[in-house]
């Protein structure tokens, strides 16, 4: 390729990318109380956020959806067109309706007002013009003050969407934070593939119950040894009542064996490791990996904060549920 159009491609791709950074400064400056009580009517919804747009506002409002759905709000898109014709009865009373369009006079979309109105669903609008039409009818009214898109011929929405979207993923992160969402909240709704691979828990991959090898304290070594070979994971827990209070592990077995002469009939407790590495069924599996890599171990016990004892997790379990 010619190096001068190339050179012009990339002044021209810095160009957009500084006007979409300039209308996200400039949505970042308009936010003010209409974004404040817009947040706390979503925080308080008895039903779903219903999410209205058309067009490539259609687009930016299915993905505003997506993210509340996948943040904890439940939510849903819904097609403007779509809606005129029958799936404006998924809306009721208990919801709010969040409609995106930028001119706020999309006819598709100001078409369902009053409908929407007399159901009794407050209105969030999402719209670049505050007398639209869409504005009036709004509850809360929240501007994207983008006049200048990335278009050459200021036509195609570009940086309008970017800053809408841009708009909805704050007001969804804010009202997922007052929620206080967990790690452990957000892999509920992420069981499937890669994100959902990471964000799988501890009590999801442990062993638990009779797969837990465990010995008391007065178990002898002997016996203690039995049970750790019984077993695949190259340790056995040592405790009673359901209280983990040490472990004995093949690598303390071949260093007693070192010692020479040994009595198998001693108590396990004897010998055991006193201080077991230990971690929370609650924990990222993914939090698992990384401890054990930094102990250089290949199994945990799953306790809680009183040392109850309610499961075991190995290495290569993990690896297997492709956790890395």
């Amino acid at each position: 390729m010619d190096q001068h159009i190339a050179t012009e491609w990339l002044e021209q791709a810095a160009e957009v990318l500084d006007i979409e950074i300039a209308a996200l400064n400039e949505q970042k400056q308009a936010l003010g109380q209409d974004f404040v009580a817009a947040a706390n009517l979503i925080v308080n919804l008895k039903g779903k956020l219903v999410v209205i747009g058309m067009g490539k506002s259609g687009i930016i409002a299915r993905k505003i959806a997506a993210t509340f759905a996948s943040t904890g709000t439940p939510a849903f898109f819904v097609h403007a067109a779509e809606a005129q014709h029958g799936d404006l009865g998924m809306i009721t009373a208990d919801d709010a309706v969040l409609a995106l369009s930028h001119s706020g006079e999309t006819d598709e979309v100001c078409g369902l007002l009053p409908t929407i109105k007399r159901l009794g669903a407050p209105i969030i609008a999402m719209t670049g013009k505050t007398t639209s039409t869409l504005a009036k009818h709004a509850d809360h009214m929240l501007h994207i003050p983008v006049v200048k898109e990335a278009c050459p011929m200021n036509l195609a929405p570009t940086a309008s969407t970017t800053a809408t979207l841009a708009l909805g993923d704050a007001l969804a992160v804010v009202v997922l934070k007052h929620r206080g969402i967990q790690p452990e909240d957000f892999a509920r709704v992420h069981p499937a593939g890669s994100l959902g691979r990471r964000l799988l828990t501890v009590a999801d991959i442990m062993h638990k119950g009779d797969n837990i090898p465990m010995v008391t304290p007065d178990t002898s070594l002997a016996d203690a040894i039995y049970t750790m070979s019984s077993f695949r994971f190259g340790i056995t827990g040592v405790g009673s009542q359901g209280k983990l209070e040490g472990c004995l592990t093949d690598g303390d077995l071949r260093r007693i064996l070192q010692q020479g002469y040994i009595d198998m009939a001693i108590a396990v407790a004897t010998v055991m490791h006193k201080n077991p590495y230990m971690i929370k069924q609650t924990h990222l599996a993914s939090q698992a990996v990384r401890m054990m890599e930094e102990k250089k171990i290949t199994v945990l016990f799953v306790c809680d904060e009183t040392g109850s004892l309610s499961g075991i997790v190995h290495l290569h379990d993990l690896l297997q549920a492709g956790i890395s």
